[in-house]
Order: structure tokens, then sequence, then C-alpha cells
């Protein structure tokens, strides 16, 4: 296979503009696995798959994948099965879905090949055969603007259990393609083409650039026969390769001893601060070494350039309090999640560094909770707050919250963000396993707070919001293939820091 850089060169060495298009399918290509999977998933969990819908959609998969041919038949099946739905609940669900189960499942591979298209000025489109439903939700958070999908039928704002119009499966893909080109005035012959199913061909035969990615069978040997380059994508979703496991195995037993530890350093010396600082700097540097994480940082010399401060940081993965931790080292603690203090992966090293749990459904104790956090900051010592107030399930960064810089405000205290790039990429959503990987980190100046009040916050949050949105735009395009490098960890200032049934691509 070619190596996964190739493609980014690829594209960004070639022609620009909205001529050029780029057409990803969905399923297996921008999303490991299948998204019909988390729909039905859902209407299990949820008792809502009748003993009848479940006969027939078991009976249309026993057809093709004993009979082979098209999947047509599986999929009008499948789409029968929500007539009479309001389209208001579907798109909720597809919203819901995609937040909690689908987003974990989106190749980092993939979001860098359509920001490398959008940013050659390219046409970007997915072209699946899910309904729009499945594809929507994604992509929106990848800012694709153009979706080529099997369309359902409405009529009153409910779902008649009809398609509206072909199935793009197969050869019908291909058409739709060919006439949104058409449509648009793009070069087919100077287009791009990801896919990775066996029915995909045709569609791959439209463009001049077909590159089959994660290829099933028969598409790999026509890729092969074809002179097409072949790619594949890191799996996503929960890890079966065992050396992550034990590696993350050990990182946790390894920062429990360190907390046992530095809590013994700390009582000999009657010090809770020397312990939470030994704990902090060996632990999340044991945590990140053993697990093969290593940080490129950038701005590191904000990191001291002034504290106390709040240091506020886009949320991405359950990696980033030790990235945190390995940053900023010492006199340091921070809010989260009530849920965290009955973790017992870092509950013990919560307590030594006296976190302040807050509640995020209950507004009044948050604001109570946050008033040790601010004793701490008049006390010398900073916080680490995410203002998006939750893990993100993609890099898309969410809604800035008030908090940490209505803290800032009171304690006199400057403001320093950290933006994290890619650590949801070794520790996944949903996922308790770290992958070995390079975290991207770049601190920004400190931002005074002198002059700000209670009456212009919601601008000073915008423009710190926007600084990580800038901040994030502006990297330059990173490599796909985000593997470390061979060899031991590299030294820092920071120290070690198969073939799917058709069936799937539709609820």
């Amino acid at each position: 296979m070619d190596r996964p850089d190739d493609l980014i060169d690829e594209i960004l060495t070639g022609r620009a503009g909205p001529s050029v298009g780029a057409f990803f399918d969905f399923d297996g290509t921008l999303i490991s696995g299948y998204s019909a999977a988390s729909f039905y998933l859902d209407r299990l969990r949820h008792l809502d798959l009748s003993g009848a819908e479940a006969r027939d959609l078991l009976l249309a998969l026993i057809e093709v994948a004993w009979h082979g041919g098209a999947a047509h038949k599986l999929l009008r099946t499948a789409i029968a099965q929500w007539r009479g739905r309001p389209v208001r609940d579907l798109e909720e669900m597809a919203e819901r879905l995609f937040r909690d189960r689908i987003a974990a499942c989106l190749f980092p591979e993939a979001r860098a090949l359509v920001d490398a298209h959008e940013r050659m000025g390219h046409t970007v489109a997915i072209a699946t055969s899910a309904t729009r439903f499945q594809a929507g939700p994604a992509a929106s958070d990848l800012g694709i603007e153009h979706l080529l999908c099997t369309e359902v039928g409405v009529r009153d704002g409910l779902l008649t259990g009809d398609a509206d119009g072909p199935i793009l499966w197969g050869e019908s893909k291909a058409e739709a393609v060919r006439r949104f080109a058409a449509s648009r005035n793009i070069a087919l012959e100077e287009s791009f083409a990801y896919a990775n199913g066996d029915e995909d061909i045709p569609f791959l035969e439209t463009v001049g650039r077909p590159r089959p990615v994660n290829a099933q069978t028969a598409l790999a040997a026509a890729a092969r026969a074809r002179g097409w380059p072949l790619h594949g994508f890191e799996e996503r979703g929960p890890s079966l390769r065992l050396a992550p496991v034990i590696r993350t195995a050990a990182a946790v037993a390894a920062l429990s001893a360190t907390v046992c530890v530095s809590a013994g350093a700390g009582l000999l010396r009657r010090s809770r601060r020397h312990a939470a600082n030994l704990a902090i700097s060996v632990g999340s540097d044991l945590v990140l070494g053993l697990t093969g994480v290593n940080l490129e940082v950038e701005g590191e010399e904000h990191l001291d350039a002034h504290r106390p401060a709040v240091f506020v940081f886009n949320h991405q993965s359950g990696i980033d309090p030790f990235i945190l931790g390995a940053l900023l080292r010492r006199d340091v603690t921070a809010v989260a999640k009530k849920q965290l203090a009955f973790d017992p992966r870092v509950a013990p090293i919560g307590y030594l560094v006296d976190v302040a749990y807050v509640d995020r459904g209950n507004t009044a104790q948050a604001k109570e909770a946050l008033a040790p956090a601010l004793e701490r900051l008049k006390a010398g010592v900073s916080v680490a707050m995410a203002p998006e107030g939750t893990r993100s399930r993609t890099v898309r960064l969410g809604r800035f919250k008030k908090g940490a810089f209505h803290l800032a405000l009171q304690a006199g205290v400057p403001v320093v963000p950290i933006v994290i790039r890619n650590s949801g990429e070794v520790m996944w959503a949903r996922s308790s396993v770290v992958r070995p990987g390079t975290v991207q980190v770049r601190v920004l100046p400190p931002v005074s707070t002198r002059g700000w009040s209670v009456e212009d916050l919601d601008a000073r949050v915008a423009e710190v919001r926007q600084m990580f949105v800038d901040t994030l735009a502006s990297w330059p395009l990173r490599r796909l293939d985000a593997s470390p490098p061979r060899g031991p960890p590299a030294q820092g200032p920071l120290g070690p820091s198969g073939t799917a049934p058709p069936s799937a691509s539709h609820p």
C-alpha cells in the first residue's frame, strides 16, 4: 500500500479550484464501520424494533448474502420501516447518535484529506447509499456542503417509507456523481474519489484519480488490475491490539503507585502541595511515556510567563489531564465534572491536587464549587479548566462557557489558552485504551484580564474562543502517518513524554 502521506502531497501539489471534485463514500471510508449499526442498536435498546421488522430485515440480508446482486431490496426494506415517523424525530436521533457514537468513528486520515481538499478550493461532496439522517451530521461536522445520498420520501412532515429517487448503490452512485459534476462544471478527469466497498468500482471509475481506502476484496483486486493506488486507514473503535492494552494497564498501575509514593512524601514533609506537585509531574510523565504519547509543544515559554493563571484548553480526550499535567507540572489544580470524583483511575490524583468537582446540571452548585478554586488562585495555585464544559466528540470546537473567565476576572489573573490539536486520535471517545502517537500543542500568550468587567465578559469569552478557532485553522496540514517515530520516544523539555454486509449501510 502507498503511504498515507502521499495522498496529502498529491492534493496539495495538484490543481486548485472548484472545478476539481473530491467525492467521499461514507460508511467504511469517512467512518470506521457502518452507521446503520448505531441506528439499529439504538432501536433495540429502546425496544423500538418489532419482531416483524427484524424478520423482514433478516430475510432481506439472507437474500443478498446467498444470492448476491445489488442490495436495493434490502435498503428499501430498511427505509420502509420508518413509515409514519416524524422527520424531526429522525433528525434528533441522527444528531444524538452522531454525537454519542458515530463521531468517534470518523477517521482522522479522512478528516485530513477533507481539510486538504478544502484548502485547495476543491468541490467536496459525500456520495453514499446511506440516508441523509446517517451521513448529514458527519457532513456538517466535516464542513462538507454537498451530500449525494439515498433520499427518503416525506409528506406532511412524516416519512412515507419509500425512497425519493434512486438508491445510490453501485452504478446509481456513479451516475449521481456524473450528474452532479455536470451541473457544477467539475472536471471529473481531474477529480478524486475515495471508497472502500466492492460495489464502488463504478463510482471510482467516474474520476481520473480513484483512491480506494480500506478496500474490500473485489475492490482491492480491481485496483491492482487497474493500477489504482491502495491506502489504508487505522481502524477506529475499541482496540483489539494487545500492546496498547498492556501499555495502558501499565500506565494506570504506575500512576497509582506514583500517587501513593507522592502522598507518602507529602506526609513526611507535611505538605499536600509537595505531594500534589510530585503526583502531577511524575505521574503525567509516566502515563505519557508508558503509553507512547509524545508531545510537540509550541509556545512553551508562555506556561510560566505568569503564575498563577487560569489555563483554558480544548478538551478532546481522556488523555488531556495528563497532557496538562506534563505541561504545567506544579502548583496547579483543576475544575472537573463531579463524575470523575468516583473514577478510580483519576480520583486519587484528583484528591491530592484538590480538584473542584462541579455538577454541570446544577448551576447553583457549580458556582459554589468554583469558590474554593478562587481561593486557590489567591493562594498562588493555578487552575486548569476546559471552557467547553465537556469533552468534544470531534475536533470541532464547542461553545465556551463563562466559568473559567469569571474565575480569572475575580482573581485578577490572566487566562492562558492551551490549544490541543489531536489528542482524540491517541485516545478516542468511549475508549479506555491509549494508543501511541504524537499530540500537537500550542500555548498562546497570556491574556490579561485587566479592564475586563462582568458586563463585557461574553465578548471576552468570544475573543478567546476565536483564538482557538484561528490557531486550529492556521496549523499546517498534519501528516496522515501519525505513528510515532521508530525507536525510543522523543526527548524534549518535558521528558519522554473485512467485508461487511450491504445492509449495514442503512437504518
